[in-house]
């Protein structure tokens, strides 16, 4: 699917990325903690760059717990700098 990426705002190949990932679906913690509609919400961003590299910054983990909307995620000081670097590409 093309689109404009919900991270870097660029016109690109889209993939969906679950803001809570899928590997920590069965896991006690976010099962207590969130809905099964909380977890499966997510954002259409670029599949070759911005999901690559959000994975590449940050473990699904603290990913989960810690950066689980787009605004937590915008705010995380290495993805800033990311998305400042990959909107000059």
């Amino acid at each position: 699917m093309e689109g404009k990426c919900e991270l870097c705002g660029r016109e690109k190949e889209l993939t969906f990325h679950h803001l809570i990932p899928k590997s920590q679906h069965k896991n006690k913690w976010f099962k207590k903690t969130y809905t099964r509609e909380e977890m499966n919400e997510g954002i259409n961003i670029c599949k070759d760059d911005c999901h690559r590299e959000i994975h590449k910054l940050i473990n699904e983990k603290e990913m989960g717990r810690s950066f689980n909307t787009i605004k937590k995620l915008l705010n995380h000081h290495k993805i800033k700098k990311y998305i400042k670097y990959i909107k000059t590409q």
